[in-house]
């Protein structure tokens, strides 16, 4: 029992040790760590990763115990299996890789994006209104239909599969693309900049296991492009009319007008631009009360 307690306070003190030999860079270092484990977790939690987690895990207390117990053959072959299965995994899961990049390079960036173009905020929430009539006044004839609306992912790739039109928003040009006779009806629409640029779309269909089996193509779509972007899509149900919104991955339905709207002015209306609008209108005000004063003590 003594030689017990004896170790466990050199021990003890050895940790302590460590602890107060650590510096600055020691702090920033285990910091760092930290947050790219948090990610690599949440990665392999959020995405179809999770289900190889375990198996690479087993595999790897495989490898280790081959080479404590010396078993050369399996150690010979397991090493050979993960020169190769390293690339194996990095081109299986390009599509969650890429995905977890474009997320990497999006949010930071999402405060210093200024040189975005001013955009007037009455035409903003016009072109919202016209997508919104054109979508239930699709519901309601049972018209199936699939609206990306780009943010700040660009869409080249995307756009490139389909016709570019390049036209001004309306909910009557919307609704004759995607009239089930019309060439263009099946496939996308994509939304750049305010303007209805381009239709008959493809987009990159989820692989996601856990999407409910009743949802459609449509559907997928609309989740894989929102997976694959910080794109918001909208998708009518051709089947019964329901209104749907992709985003991040995530796929939400039963929309109605109202709701549809708020969700989209919450999405597109530029904060920055309605904080920089009232800035303007603060200190024009302060300088006309500047002005006046100036006046009376003259």
């Amino acid at each position: 029992m003594t030689d017990f307690l004896a170790n466990a306070a050199s021990f003890f003190m050895s940790i302590w040790r460590q602890i107060l030999s650590m510096t600055v860079i020691d702090v920033v270092d285990i910091l760092l760590l930290s947050v790219i484990l948090y990610y690599a977790y949440k990665f392999i939690h959020d995405r179809r990763a999770g289900r190889l987690a375990v198996g690479i895990i087993l595999f790897i207390v495989v490898l280790v115990l081959s080479e404590l117990l010396e078993m050369h053959a399996i150690k010979f072959l397991l090493k050979n299996v993960v020169q190769v299965g390293i690339l194996a995994l990095i081109i299986l899961f390009q599509p969650e890789i890429r995905s977890v990049l474009e997320e990497v390079g999006r949010d930071p960036l999402k405060n210093l994006k200024n040189i975005r173009e001013q955009r007037d905020l009455t035409q903003i929430n016009s072109n919202i209104g016209e997508v919104c009539t054109a979508v239930f006044e699709m519901a309601e004839e049972k018209t199936g239909a699939l609206i990306v609306i780009e943010r700040n992912t660009k869409l080249g790739d995307v756009i490139k599969s389909g016709t570019v039109i390049d036209s001004s928003i309306s909910s009557f040009l919307i609704r004759n693309i995607f009239f089930n006779k019309a060439p263009l009806h099946d496939g996308a629409m994509i939304i750049r900049d305010g303007r209805l640029y381009a239709a008959g779309c493809f987009l990159p269909l989820s692989t996601n296991d856990e999407i409910i089996k009743d949802l459609g193509t449509r559907h997928r779509a609309a989740i894989g492009m929102s997976e694959n972007s910080d794109a918001a899509v909208i998708c009518v149900s051709e089947e019964n009319g329901v209104v749907s919104l992709a985003l991040d991955g995530k796929l939400k339905r039963g929309y109605t007008l109202n709701m549809l709207k708020a969700e989209l002015e919450k999405l597109l209306v530029d904060e920055n631009h309605i904080r920089k609008m009232r800035g303007k209108i603060v200190r024009k005000k302060d300088s006309v009360r500047t002005g006046s004063k100036d006046n009376d003590e003259r």
